[in-house]
């Protein structure tokens, strides 16, 4: 189905080899369709322009050395980079395809609506360079995408916009970084039937964890409507993470993270003259609502394994759900271009040495810990006005702020996920971002000194004044294998990746207690037993956490599951021992409903704590959501590598009565591998 002129080639007749015609991104669009299709991965059909389509059009419009004179120009200082990508793309803007160039876009465009039974259908045209997305050196985001595009005409107009994205002030300026020739990159304008997921979902994922490599996890974001809003960070998207080696298993569901996003616009389809898409604000509903079903997260999962199995490489993916059929599609596929090149790189370990006031929080991009000046920049724009060194805060960023990333320390956005420009860039460039704080923007203030820590988990924070800290470098393939088999201790779900180059042999303590006051912050008597809550604030807080479960009790459940899920991940299938919840009375008294639920005691550590809650009435059923949480974690999700700890257990009558408990909650020892352990902490344990 190629063209006779050569200068349109159908997707399912492309593949990998074809990046020199049509791009990274059509080529691989090509060879999914040519390769993956037949194994259940769906993928939108189309047809791309080749680079001697391109090269055509400068040639009929006589463009090339006009854009030589540009750049010239531009290398000797005589015009600014504004002023030399204004000129080059009005050369574009200004030009016309040679006639047998246009109609057979034309007829490629008809053939397109004839497959999908649509007199205009619907199309994504999407600019594919022809030295884009290979490893090592990513032009991701540099040119244009324009969606809803129907009817021959507008086809074509798009064409000729997706050509002059070549030369946009990023773009040409990226090139002269690199070193490249202006001249040898060309463009190819991917035509593809749009997913109508302006009426449902769309995002991003990646076949590895893109903050620390770890290479065992896909990682899913998404939001509401079109899927630009997830790659610009003009949101804060859901995530969602998949254990990849029990996605598999018959019958296992490894969904091990899920964080609902505030999803505050999505992008729609427009009737405006003027634009095809429009963002609007999305309802209360949609904003707690999760884009994606666990069936349609295993799916994604599932194909971005895949994915990542053809390519034998971590792939960087995206994806739509069609709001008419209900069907998911993957729309691209490149290499991932960060973390895979750092795979068995020694990497850097920080520490805070000094605690101060948290100012504003967000998502940790990132491990690192930077301070300096906080300089809030509006618009690219202001690059003059930026210092070099300051921490950079803004609303988000896109391709035309990279000149001034590069010269910050930090950056801190009001806006974005852990795929947003920001936060990819960030990685790229090697420093610390904090994003999706929500109101950086209004909460800092110009030239304020600050510290911002992407070392304390999932979160990263933003702390008034210069902070002291440490760094030091850890080299993985230096660290001697010890002659005995060494565990480590992992509190924190969010920590747990950052250390798995390490040399240990599983998790010898993980708290549970971390993930309850920490991730759940409510006390699981108060969810068992809701009626008995006092406080009205309580009340009011629990019913707010918990407005996607209709049973208050899968809240803690789900949560505690996938917080040891995710820490069970990072050492599967060595052993990983968690301690059943070990809090004090005044402990427990300060997760949200605990008053109601808590004596006070005069000395808490020797008192109401530990084996001795498991079988009394006064918390029996708050640990019979701990023991729902295991079972989930070790049977429905697949980890038999967590065994359980139980702590404070003072005789072994004591362990009988808990062994008796956790048996009535499916938790048996020796049933699919449990096993038991007793935490030695009083004299009586060893007697």
């Amino acid at each position: 189905m190629a063209g006779t002129n050569g200068t349109i080639a159908w997707f399912q007749d492309l593949n990998s080899k074809n990046t020199a015609q049509v791009g990274g991104k059509n080529a691989s669009l090509g060879e999914m369709i040519g390769n993956l299709k037949e194994k259940g991965v769906n993928i939108p059909d189309g047809f791309a322009t080749t680079a001697k389509a391109y090269r055509s059009f400068l040639a009929h419009n006589e463009i090339e050395e006009k854009i030589r004179t540009e750049v010239d120009a531009l290398k000797k200082e005589d015009q600014s980079l504004e002023e030399t990508g204004k000129k080059i793309r009005r050369y574009f803007h200004n030009g016309e395809f040679p006639e047998d160039i246009a109609k057979e876009i034309k007829d490629a465009y008809g053939a397109l609506c004839d497959m999908y039974d649509q007199k205009n259908v619907d199309v994504a045209v999407r600019s594919s360079a022809t030295a884009e997305d290979l490893p090592g050196a990513s032009f991701a985001g540099q040119q244009e995408t324009f969606l809803n595009i129907s009817g021959e005409d507008d086809v074509l107009d798009a064409c000729v916009k997706c050509y002059a994205s070549l030369f946009t002030n990023r773009a040409i300026s990226y090139r002269n970084e690199q070193g490249f020739d202006h001249m040898k990159v060309a463009l190819s304008c991917g035509v593809q039937k749009m997913v109508r997921s302006d009426l449902a979902g769309s995002g991003v994922m990646f076949s590895l964890d893109t903050d620390t490599g770890f290479p065992n996890v896909v990682v899913i974001n998404g939001t509401w409507g079109l899927g630009e809003n997830v790659v610009q960070g003009t949101v804060n998207p859901d995530e969602y993470l998949v254990f990849k080696p029990l996605l598999e298993k018959e019958g296992l569901r490894p969904v091990i993270g899920k964080t609902i996003g505030s999803k505050e616009k999505k992008m729609v389809y427009s009737k405006s003259k003027s634009a095809t898409t429009k963002n609007v604000d999305t309802s209360r509903k949609e904003r707690e609502t999760a884009v994606l079903t666990d069936d349609e997260i295993l799916k994604l999962a599932r194909w971005a394994s895949t994915i990542e199995k053809h390519y034998d490489k971590p792939m960087d993916m995206e994806w739509a759900k069609d709001g008419q059929s209900g069907n998911l599609f993957i729309v691209q596929a490149r290499p991932e271009t960060v973390q895979s090149q750092k795979q068995g790189a020694s990497f850097m370990d920080y520490k805070l040495k000094e605690k101060g006031e948290r100012i504003v929080e967000g998502l940790a991009i990132g491990q690192a810990i930077a301070s300096g000046k906080a300089q809030i920049i509006k618009s690219p724009d202001q690059i003059d006005e930026f210092e070099d060194g300051a921490i950079l805060v803004t609303g988000m960023t896109d391709p035309d702020w990279v000149p001034i990333m590069k010269r910050a320390a930090g950056i801190i956005t009001d806006h974005g996920g852990r795929t947003s420009h920001a936060a990819i860039v960030s990685r790229e460039l090697g420093i610390a971002a904090v994003v999706g704080t929500g109101s950086a923007t209004k909460d800092l203030s110009d030239g304020q000194e600050v510290t911002m820590s992407c070392v304390e988990g999932n979160n990263g924070y933003i702390y008034d004044g210069i902070l002291d800290y440490e760094e030091r470098e850890i080299n993985p393939e230096e660290i001697p294998e010890p002659p005995t088999q060494i565990m480590i201790n992992i509190a924190s779900p969010d920590a747990a990746y950052r250390w798995w180059r390490l040399p240990v042999h599983g998790i010898g303590l993980a708290r549970m207690e971390f993930i309850i006051n920490n991730v759940i912050k409510i006390h699981p008597m108060a969810l068992a037993h809701f009626d008995r809550v006092e406080d009205k604030d309580d009340r009011k807080e629990i019913q707010r956490l918990t407005a996607e479960y209709k049973q208050m009790e899968n809240y803690f459940i789900d949560h505690l599951a996938r917080g040891i899920a995710r820490i069970a991940s990072s050492q599967w299938p060595n052993k990983v021992i968690v301690r059943m919840s070990d809090f004090k009375t005044n402990e427990y008294a300060n997760l949200i409903g605990g008053g109601s639920f808590e004596p006070e005691e005069s000395n808490p550590m020797l008192g109401f704590r530990g084996a001795s809650r498991y079988y009394s009435e006064k918390y029996r059923d708050g640990f019979a959501l701990e023991c729902q949480a295991l079972k989930k974690t070790r049977e429905e999700m697949g980890f038999d590598n967590v065994l359980v700890m139980i702590p404070f257990c003072r005789t072994t009558e004591e362990a009988d009565q808990v062994l008796a408990v956790m048996a009535e909650h499916g938790l048996k020892r020796g049933e699919y591998g449990l096993e038991v352990y007793v935490m030695c902490e009083i004299p009586s344990n060893v007697v």
